[in-house]
């Protein structure tokens, strides 16, 4: 939880030594790294301060079962606080919930935290730290989406691309990508990947998918591909 996702204050001692933490992980000090989380949590003044340690802490855990506990530890703590400093941290507590129980092997459960990341997208800082999150998010649901289809637990808000739409679009970006097309890809490839199923996505995606229909720049078999998944109800 660093600063550009708002609102922490970079001079906090708990903030300190997690910066130390993540320094130490960039230069690939693991045990060191683990010790400066580890002291930021037992500097823990407050619920505040014990959310961002926590967060770091369940980073270097050793099985899916503590990476869990400290996860929903942080989540906990994140609740306790319950005002604006903890707002822009909830798309990613739930992430990390979400992967904790896709590691566990609880896709229906990695789902449930999943959709309601999504629904706390809005409160993610704009740039390449909210880009980041959306598009891990968007992932998270399509890969436990099977899942909760069979267990009738997908949100209407969170509802997937229908696989054969996902199929085309990642067959087309393949192509796109095998000949470096990096006009296409970079028109489609944010749309696609940040796709969250919501009525804002799916303009989104179609704009971007018609934008390059238009422009009629690919191949024809490629421009005849794309035009019959701009006609596909699922994006209507």
């Amino acid at each position: 939880m660093t600063d550009e996702r708002g609102g922490v204050d970079p001079e906090l001692p708990v903030v300190r030594l997690c910066v130390a933490g993540m320094q130490a992980e960039a230069d690939g000090r693991a045990e060191a790294a683990y010790e400066f989380f580890r002291r930021a949590w037992n500097a823990a003044g407050d619920d505040y301060e014990a959310c961002i340690a926590a967060h770091y802490l369940a980073r270097h855990q050793s099985s899916p079962e503590e990476t869990l506990r400290w996860n929903q530890e942080c989540l906990d703590r994140a609740d306790r606080v319950a005002d604006e400093r903890v707002q822009s941290f909830y798309p990613s507590l739930y992430l990390n919930m979400g992967r904790a129980y896709q590691k566990l092997g609880q896709p229906a459960l990695a789902h449930k935290h999943f959709v309601r990341a999504a629904e706390r997208v809005g409160e993610l800082p704009d740039g390449q730290y909210g880009d980041w999150n959306r598009f891990a998010i968007a992932e998270g649901l399509r890969s436990t989406a099977a899942e909760a289809l069979a267990g009738g637990t997908v949100a209407g808000s969170a509802a997937p691309l229908a696989p054969a739409i996902d199929t085309s679009i990642r067959e087309l970006q393949s192509q796109w990508c095998a000949r470096g097309d990096l006009i296409a890809l970079g028109l489609t490839l944010p749309a696609f990947l940040g796709y969250l199923g919501t009525g804002e996505d799916r303009l989104r995606l179609r704009t971007a998918l018609h934008m390059l229909h238009a422009a009629r720049r690919l191949p024809q078999d490629e421009q005849t591909a794309l035009g019959a998944l701009l006609g596909a109800a699922a994006l209507g």
